[in-house]
C-alpha cells in the first residue's frame, strides 16, 4: 500500500496524517506544497468527489490575508487560486488508488488500511 499526501510540514493535520501512515508502516509519497504548487488538474481529482468549496480552508490565516471572505469566484477560478495559494487548501489532501480524502480523515484511512491488509 502506498498513499500520496499533499500538504505543508507546518500544518498540524498534515503532520498527523504522515504520522498515522508511518505508525502503520504505510509507504507515503509526500508532496510539499511549499516547494511545489499543485496543478489545477491534480486538484480537480479532489474537487470531483468533494466539490471545490470543500477544498477551501476558510479559517486559514492565508485566506484572511488575501481578503477572500467575500470573493465570489467560479469553480474554475477557485481551482486556479488554490493552485497558486496552496495555504488556503484544507489539508492534507490524501490519495490512495482512485480514492481521495480532504482534511483529517483517519476513519477513512483506517478503512483503506484494513482493505489493503
Amino acid at each position: 500500500m502506498e498513499v500520496q499526501v499533499f500538504g505543508v510540514r507546518k500544518s498540524a493535520d498534515t503532520r498527523a496524517a504522515l504520522r498515522f501512515f508511518a505508525e502503520r508502516r504505510i509507504k507515503t509519497h509526500f508532496v510539499d506544497l511549499d516547494e511545489r504548487e499543485p496543478s489545477p488538474r491534480e486538484l480537480e481529482r479532489f474537487a470531483r468527489k468533494f466539490g471545490v468549496q470543500a477544498l477551501i480552508d476558510r479559517e486559514s490565516k492565508r485566506f484572511a490575508q488575501l481578503g477572500l471572505q467575500t470573493a465570489q469566484l467560479t469553480d474554475t477560478r477557485w481551482l486556479e487560486k488554490l493552485a497558486q495559494e496552496p495555504l488556503i487548501l484544507r489539508l492534507p489532501l490524501v490519495r490512495w488508488q482512485q480514492d481521495v480524502t480532504v482534511g483529517e480523515a483517519a476513519t477513512r484511512w483506517k478503512q483503506w488500511y484494513e482493505s489493503a491488509t
